[in-house]
């Protein structure tokens, strides 16, 4: 009699699937084999329930709501590959955590916090000859264009064409690779740097474009700790559900940004959005939308909108 497969070796075929398909899943990965464990050593068997989803996304007890809401979306994911193979595994609901399932707004920045971010910067204590420069450059960048910070840290120098006004953006998330054009503003900024960059013997010795104190890649702890300390100088509290501004809310609001520009020029949003999507390196269009939050200003055209739309609807009629 053949032997029912274990949680664990359904997990890992999964993994291979998707992975196979060009998703890293490092994180999600890990705790998909830490659920299929915790199942195995339950001795459970068949097709998974939603009793055993909930059991093992409360663990701990002491978890946060939004850690929960991770380990769900995760499992929900894994549920429906496995509903597809055996059409007996129950798909989890997403509501079923109630109110603690929600997406935690981020917080979204003013031109005018960008502009004050990128002065401060300038401002920095030169360590190293390049430090000011390096941060001002590096925080525009990623206001401008939206990347992820990853991405903009492990740029190389010859990623960055400046003639052309674009970057390389190889093998990030999803394992994709784009071409990302910048602004002629952004380009000045970056010549400027790479000019400067160029004078200093461990810049023309280092093959990354962002270089730290001893020539090479600037380290994201780094970044952290200086971004901390600039956002504790200037006072910032967040206008979202997080205690306080991170660096990658620069890509949430450079999305937003976009977004309300198209609204004010009369753009279809709903053919661009596909156009946004692409160049923020996103693996679907619904990834896009998830970056997208009720600034006032996209709520005001939202709702100018809808009472065209429903004065179209109505005839003009109130």
């Amino acid at each position: 009699m053949r032997k029912r497969p274990t949680m664990l070796s359904r997990v890992q075929d999964y993994l291979e699937h998707r992975r196979a398909l060009g998703f890293a899943l490092d994180i999600s990965g890990e705790l998909l084999m830490q659920f299929a464990r915790f199942a195995d050593r339950s001795k459970h068997r068949g097709p998974l329930t939603n009793d055993l989803t909930l059991r093992w996304v409360n663990l701990p007890k002491t978890a946060s709501p939004r850690y929960r809401a991770t380990r769900l979306t995760i499992i929900r994911s894994f549920a429906r590959h496995l509903a597809a193979q055996d059409g007996r595994s129950e798909v989890p609901d997403h509501r079923l955590l109630g109110k603690n399932y929600y997406r935690l707004q981020p917080h979204i920045y003013t031109d005018h916090q960008v502009r004050e971010l990128i002065l401060a910067a300038a401002k920095l204590k030169p360590t190293y000859p390049l430090r000011p420069l390096t941060y001002c450059t590096l925080f525009g960048l990623l206001a401008s264009t939206g990347l992820r910070i990853s991405e903009a840290l492990t740029l190389k120098q010859d990623h960055v064409d400046l003639a052309q006004r674009v970057m390389r953006i190889e093998q990030t998330k999803f394992r994709k690779s784009r071409l990302v054009p910048f602004h002629p503003t952004a380009a000045e900024a970056m010549h400027r740097y790479a000019r400067e960059r160029e004078r200093q013997p461990m810049g023309r010795a280092s093959g990354a474009f962002f270089i730290g104190s001893h020539g090479q890649a600037l380290p994201y702890p780094t970044v952290q700790y200086t971004f901390r300390q600039l956002r504790t100088q200037l006072g910032w509290r967040a206008n979202g559900m997080l205690p306080k501004p991170r660096i990658q809310d620069l890509r949430h609001s450079f999305a937003c940004a976009r977004l309300l520009r198209w609204y004010q020029q009369g753009i279809d949003v709903d053919h661009a959005i596909a156009a946004l999507s692409t160049y923020m390196g996103h693996g679907k269009v619904t990834d896009t939308y998830w970056y997208l939050t009720g600034k006032p200003q996209l709520l005001s055209i939202a709702g100018e909108r809808f009472e065209r739309f429903a004065g179209r609807c109505t005839g003009g009629n109130s």
